[in-house]
């Protein structure tokens, strides 16, 4: 019977790539290939955020941290991220919209000079390359335990590599259309999975098994533990998830390039904002499914550990109980699923590296600009680049990695304080110039390098101290700080720039049409 999963993986596979290329139409120029001439709809554009962000991380972590204790943590959260996006809506986006940018770094080179958008591009796309990797990793986990089933053993590795390939042939062609329209079907795909499991596992357990896992602490949203060691080590605590998540959100949805470039491929300011605020409503009910699955899975095992269950990890709970507790067929559909959230995270990534690598690198060393051939042809080559070095820094991990999720966030954490923090140092600090922002930001990163890797704080658990690392979401505002204070500190050694940013931004619209 697994014969038809592997059937229903096969034929979602071939039929996504064709969907995504037919969808796309021929792309004409670079900024046709990286913001879709600005004309693709809100709420395609939204759902497509929803995708880039979830990737298979959500899918598969968040059911398991649901399971082992976390409750509905993961929601709270979420309203956190949901009020950072309200922030970027309004503050941000008009500066991108408004400067005709087709890079959220060129807003930067417009307000500091080239120095700096060339910095945050380089950053970007290493920290991309970085958590990608674990995303992509983690997208392998679920298609090895179907091959397995099938009696198919194979690698990691060879799996990582064919699911890279399969998603470049339409990431390559397409440009940002067919990674928009396809990013829209797969969240569909995923999400409805969820759903589906849910109906299955809530068949199974019926009443009671809500009950006990109520009852268990599985529905818990709030944690309302305000001691000062938990607030700062743990992910969940109220002021960690609503604070620490809304500014995270600033960073990720305001000053990566990963979610600013499919925002700027909307019509309007107006649409842009919707498909920002929206894919926030998008995120948290989807948390909330994910959760619940965690939540019935765990009245389904009757409260059984991962170990008693044969697990290696929480992230393989999720997987497991598709291949072994669903009928054939459905498994695959379920899997085809996973594998679209995986897909989706990997062709935005690949595209948005190779739109920042061109635009806000490249770009910079012509001294006339270079035609819509040549810079399309640029697009088209550094995709193919990024997405053999994505193969490469994937097959690095491992399954003793631990929880992908948290994994991911921990890695954003080195730079996205430096990134956020250079954006509100060029709002904030009209003194601030060039040099200011780059030292500024180097000594941001090796700081939060520091942070992430040394800082340890006891914390007391059952009568036991114990030390733990920050939680992910207060590394940014750490970042943000530290940025703001060396900017700032530096800016107070010289004369104010002559240019104002008002000025600068004003004029960008000429010039930063004129960009890819």
């Amino acid at each position: 019977m697994r014969s038809l999963d592997l059937v229903v993986l096969v034929v979602y596979l071939v039929a996504i790539a064709v969907i995504g290329l037919r969808l796309s139409g021929r792309q004409k120029s670079a900024k046709d290939y990286f913001v879709g001439e600005g004309r693709m709809p809100w709420w395609t554009v939204c759902f497509s955020v929803v995708a880039t962000e979830t990737s298979v991380l959500t899918v598969i972590s968040v059911p398991g941290g649901a399971y082992s204790g976390q409750g509905f943590g993961n929601v709270e959260l979420a309203l956190g991220y949901v009020i950072g996006r309200v922030v970027v809506a309004t503050v941000l986006i008009p500066l991108y919209k408004r400067g005709g940018f087709v890079s959220a770094y060129q807003y930067l080179g417009d307000r500091f000079g080239l120095k700096l958008q060339g910095l945050a591009s380089v950053t970007f796309v290493v920290t991309r390359l970085l958590a990608e990797g674990v995303r992509l990793f983690a997208s392998a986990i679920p298609i090895k335990l179907l091959l397995d089933e099938f009696g198919v053993h194979t690698s990691f590795q060879i799996i990582i590599v064919v699911l890279t390939a399969i998603t470049v042939v339409y990431t390559y062609l397409g440009g940002i259309k067919a990674v928009i329209w396809t990013d829209a079907i797969q969240m569909l795909l995923y999400l409805g999975g969820a759903v589906l499991a849910i109906a299955v596992l809530a068949g199974h357990v019926g009443g009671q098994g809500f009950t006990d896992a109520l009852d268990a602490g599985r529905f818990r949203l709030f944690d309302t533990d305000f001691g000062f060691a938990h607030i700062l080590t743990s992910t969940f605590a109220l002021p960690t998830a609503i604070l620490g998540g809304a500014i995270f959100a600033m960073a990720s949805h305001g000053s990566d390039q990963l979610i600013v470039q499919r925002i700027l491929a909307t019509p309007s300011l107006r649409d842009s904002q919707k498909a920002m605020i929206g894919s926030g409503v998008f995120i948290t009910f989807q948390f909330a499914a994910f959760s619940l699955v965690g939540a019935l899975l765990w009245s389904y095992n009757q409260g059984r550990t991962f170990g008693q269950l044969g697990l290696k990890s929480s992230d393989n709970l999720y997987p497991n109980f598709i291949l072994h507790a669903l009928p054939a067929g459905i498994s695959g559909l379920l899997v085809a699923g996973i594998l679209g959230a995986a897909m989706g995270s990997l062709s935005s990534a690949l595209n948005s590296m190779s739109n920042s690598t061109v635009s806000d690198v490249i770009h910079n060393f012509f001294r006339r600009t270079p035609s819509d051939r040549t810079l399309l042809t640029l697009a088209r080559v550094m995709t193919l680049v990024w997405a053999v070095l994505m193969a490469v820094f994937a097959s690095a991990f491992s399954d003793s990695t631990g929880n992908v999720y948290l994994t991911g966030l921990t890695i954003a954490g080195y730079t996205y304080g430096a990134l956020l923090g250079a954006f509100l140092l060029g709002r904030l600090v009209r003194r601030a110039n060039e040099i200011d922002s780059v030292i500024a930001f180097l000594v941001t990163v090796a700081v939060m390098t520091f942070v992430v890797r040394g800082v340890k704080i006891d914390v007391t658990t059952a009568g036991t101290t114990t030390s733990a690392g920050i939680a992910a979401q207060w590394l940014v505002p750490i970042g943000v700080i530290v940025t703001l204070v060396v900017g700032g500190a530096l800016s107070l050694f010289h004369r104010a720039p002559e240019r104002e940013p008002a000025t600068a931004l004003d004029g960008a619209a000429a010039g930063g049409a004129a960009r890819p």
